[in-house]
């Protein structure tokens, strides 16, 4: 019983730690998991390259994966293995976590034989719900999540699951992440809150379709909230449509004209760590 499935890592329109809600849209860079499935009673996960990278989260999905949608007299199916390979960087804020956990679900669904059985919309609560259980997310991560599975930019309560607006949408975007790592269980929860008023005006831009505005002005409360330089932000504004940290960080993403994006490039390059440019994603995570 073989499943193998890709979801697309994401950038933030709005951090969900301050308001608990939240928006993202899925960009060009895909994590791929492989399932199988057997009878040992226990699941073990695997990163490529990474060998000692947490797979509490992936075995999860699939744990979970089995106990949702298994058939429970299938003595056959009670465990298996998950491989995980990535073009996103981990801890970087680009949603790798989300990545993982849809493409696991997703392969996990499509071992079973239920993939097409299963709305989108619940295979990405179920790896919110991993997410959770395994400590890697504060917020459940449902705005990230759901725009990885999805496809598209997204708006979301992370309090509720809920998917508040989808919306495709093609930009080209530009992704500058730095050499550090940030793990969003570490962010100071308390700290972001005191934007929470700043984030329910991003929140109602998102929601208006003003998109380019609303990570922009994420951008700049949340480096303040996060103690991160808005340095990049100023290197990329007027000329970018939206540019932001990009989630907990330490990457930031901007969004806009290609030519205008590749002057930003020009000046991130000079920063440490990797430049690259990409475009969103529509069509959201699935089965291969």
């Amino acid at each position: 019983m073989h499943g193998r499935a890709s979801a697309p890592a994401a950038g933030t329109v709005l951090n969900a730690l301050a308001s608990g809600k939240g928006s993202a849209f899925a960009i060009d860079a895909e994590t791929t998991a492989e399932v199988e499935l057997d009878d040992s009673g226990s699941v073990a996960g695997e990163v490529a390259d990474a060998p000692d990278a947490d797979t509490a989260l992936i075995e999860r999905c699939v744990e979970l994966a089995i106990e949702e949608y298994g058939d429970p007299t299938a003595d056959a199916v009670s465990g298996g293995h998950v491989r995980t390979e990535s073009e996103v960087p981990m801890a970087a804020g680009l949603k790798s976590s989300s990545a993982a956990a849809n493409a696991t679900v997703l392969a996990a669904l499509s071992a079973l034989g239920v993939a097409e059985d299963v709305a989108r919309e619940d295979a990405c609560r179920l790896g919110v719900r991993a997410a959770r259980d395994a400590g890697v997310t504060v917020t459940g991560a449902f705005d990230d999540a759901s725009a990885s599975m999805l496809g598209g930019v997204t708006v979301t309560d992370n309090r509720s699951d809920e998917l508040l607006a989808r919306e495709s949408v093609s930009w080209d975007v530009l992704v500058w992440t730095p050499p550090e790592q940030a793990f969003s269980a570490d962010a100071d929860v308390e700290r972001c809150k005191h934007v929470a008023p700043v984030a329910e005006v991003v929140a109602d831009l998102a929601l208006d379709g003003r998109y380019g505005e609303a990570m922009t002005v994420n951008g700049f409360a949340f480096c303040a909230a996060l103690g991160f330089t808005a340095d990049p932000m100023l290197d990329a504004l007027p000329d970018a449509r939206g540019v932001s940290l990009s989630g907990t960080g330490p990457s930031f993403v901007a969004v806009g004209e290609r030519a205008v994006l590749k002057q930003v490039r020009d000046r991130w390059r000079q920063r440490s760590g990797t430049t690259w440019l990409t475009t969103t994603q529509n069509d959201g995570a699935r089965t291969r």
